[in-house]
């Protein structure tokens, strides 16, 4: 059956003012943001753990035309948690320490539940075996399918993850994404994941919702959102480091005020609104001096001017004088810096970020 999830929360908090409004249908959501921007206020305002305000949370079903309220601040409706089919994923799990695993995944149940659904479950999630043995006794990797198993149990009809990997070593993480992206693709109803990781965002969710400060200041399909940030924040949460204010000299060509002045093209018009413009790390192209000097469009040439070097272990960092920050993958077994420096850097007019400063707006994103 088809479902979305219709949100509309209002709540102040001791920085600032929670002001979301979004739909989300089926498709996997993610909410991006600092720690303390909201995100995971945004989530229990919607499970019902806190209330809201102001607003207004609902469920319609889209086949049946009916709808289902879990919070409307006009009409004093405020459901408890019990009753709202959410299943909430939290960040430490939750699992209660004095319980099986099949004791926990049974609580999801409630009183009176059946246990067929309960081994059908443990089952699915690889859980077979482990159904007497307590969560201190369970990897981190079982913990959270344990958690999974009780959120999903009583069939739910949104299922929301608060930073479901935080806590979790690098390793363990990208092999429980996997298992989890696995899950969601079987799950039918609405799916909300919140994390401050930008590389779970991109694999994990096919719509992105970025936050700051209790706003949203972009939305759209993940891939979209990365693409063409828009705004210098968001440029920022999506992972671009090299920002710089400009003066537009043209329609296709600006001045890296920040940049020491250079002057570069752009693939796209630059609009009144644009002050700033970004560029991704790994958007330069390496050039020695023989290769630069058949560019013929010198504008986007940059030279690579008593550079700072520094070794990871799979990629070096550069900072040129002028400020701007490069990464470029290494062999692990070569150290030697003056592999990684070249004569020039280019960057394509398209790899050209342009950028608004955040002005203060509502904004109302439809999935």
């Amino acid at each position: 059956m088809k479902r979305v999830l219709e949100a509309e929360i209002q709540k102040r908090l001791k920085q600032f003012e929670l002001q979301v409004r979004f739909t989300a249908g089926q498709g996997r959501l993610g909410i991006l943001g600092p720690s303390g921007c909201g995100k995971s206020m945004t989530l229990k305002a919607i499970a019902g753990i806190v209330k809201p305000d102001r607003g207004k949370i609902l469920l319609r079903s889209l086949e049946h035309d009916m709808e289902h309220v879990l919070y409307d601040s006009a009409k004093r409706i405020y459901e408890c948690p019990q009753k709202r089919r959410v299943g909430y994923l939290f960040q430490n799990y939750a699992l209660f320490p004095n319980m099986t695993v099949e004791q926990n995944i049974c609580a999801g149940l409630g009183k009176g539940g059946k246990k067929e659904p309960v081994r059908e479950i443990i089952r699915r999630f690889g859980l077979e075996g482990l159904e007497n043995q307590y969560p201190k006794r369970l990897s981190g990797g079982q913990q959270q399918r344990v958690a999974l198993a009780r959120c999903l149990v009583y069939h739910p009809q949104v299922l929301l993850l608060d930073e479901p990997f935080a806590a979790m070593d690098t390793f363990l993480r990208e092999r429980l994404r996997l298992e989890l992206a696995g899950v969601l693709r079987d799950y039918d109803g609405v799916s909300i994941l919140v994390t401050h990781d930008r590389d779970e965002a991109f694999q994990l969710c096919e719509n992105l919702l970025l936050m700051n400060r209790g706003k949203i200041i972009a939305a759209g399909p993940t891939r979209e959102v990365f693409a063409n940030p828009s705004t210098v924040e968001a440029a920022r949460l999506t992972g671009c480091k090299n920002i710089s204010k400009i003066k537009r000299l043209g329609s296709y060509k600006v001045k890296a005020l920040d940049w020491g002045g250079l002057e570069l093209t752009t693939a796209r018009e630059v609009e009144a609104d644009i002050d700033c413009i970004g560029i991704r790390a790994h958007d330069f192209e390496p050039l020695s001096a023989e290769d630069a000097a058949w560019i013929k469009e010198k504008g986007n040439l940059i030279f690579v001017e008593e550079p700072e070097v520094s070794e990871m272990p799979f990629e070096w960092h550069v900072t040129l004088k002028n400020g701007i920050w490069w990464k470029r993958e290494k062999n692990n077994h070569i150290h030697d810096s003056r592999a990684a420096v070249p004569d020039y850097l280019l960057v394509k007019p398209s790899a050209i970020l342009l950028l608004k400063s955040l002005k203060e707006e509502k904004c109302t994103c439809i999935f």
